[in-house]
Order: C-alpha cells, then structure tokens, then sequence
C-alpha cells in the first residue's frame, strides 16, 4: 500500500488494512467478534471518521441488490470508474446470485472479509471475479479532519 499521504481514500485503505485477520461473521460490524464484507467496509469507513447507513439482513446470495446499492448512493459514496484509488469500494460477483464488496489499498491490493477462510484477508494482484461496480467516497462529505493512525 501507498504510504498515507492525507487523502481520505488512504485513510479508508489504511483503517482497512488494520482489519486484517479478525475472524469472519455474517453480518458482523464489530472486529473484535467478526466482520462479513459489509462490515469490513463499515469499519474501514469508520476508522476514517465517516459514518456509513449499510444493509441489514442480507443473505451470502441475494437474488437483487437493487435496494442495497440505492443506498450506498444515497450515502456518502458515489459511483465511480477506473483507475481503482486508495479506499475505493468495489463490489465484484463470485457466482450466480452472489456479491462481495472489497475496499481498495490500490489498484492491486484488496482487503476483504473471505467467507471461506473465515477471516479479513488481502487480495493481491488482478481480481478473479468480475467488477460490478465501483464506489468512492464524495469529498464533499470529506470530515473536517482526518485521523491518521499508527501501527
């Protein structure tokens, strides 16, 4: 990962990154007990000081997202387009009826909440399963400070 240069992107990447190895749990929003995908995005978020209203009640295959991604337009993110950035959030598909959000540290290191592995791992290189979407956070949204952390 780049190193922090005070983007909030970078902030985003980095309190994702600190996620690493907290164990796997659908539905999970707290690292200490366990984090699906949306909770690794919320807790990302949420070490860069920005709140996010994410989904409830989901399924690990939903045959429509439609009222998932209504919502995190209607957020603080917004759709965005390639080069991937620091703290974008990418919404890819595994399979038929499946969907799975990773927050970028680049354009070829991802972190993610890995159902299998049952833990919070870092993808490397090109992503094996096709981009959907692509979201970045609005800097007109962007708190007044951004936290900065050390290891």
């Amino acid at each position: 990962m780049a190193p922090h240069d005070g983007t909030i992107g970078h902030a985003i990447a980095a309190a994702a990154a600190r996620l690493l190895g907290a164990r796997f749990r659908l539905h999970g929003r707290n690292p200490a007990t366990g984090l699906d995908c949306v909770g690794v995005v919320a807790c990302a978020f949420a070490g860069a000081g920005i709140s996010l209203e994410l989904p409830q009640g989901y399924h690990l295959r939903n045959a429509s997202i439609s009222g998932f991604v209504r919502m995190i337009e209607g957020s603080a993110l917004r759709q965005a387009a390639t080069p991937i950035k620091p703290g974008d959030v990418i919404l890819v598909v595994p399979g038929p009826a499946q969907h799975h959000l990773l927050v970028a540290e680049n354009g070829q290191s991802f972190i993610h909440a890995h159902a299998s592995l049952r833990k919070v791992v870092r993808a490397t290189g090109a992503l094996p399963w096709p981009i959907d979407m692509i979201w970045r956070f609005d800097r007109k949204f962007e708190p007044k400070e951004i936290r900065t952390w050390r290891r």
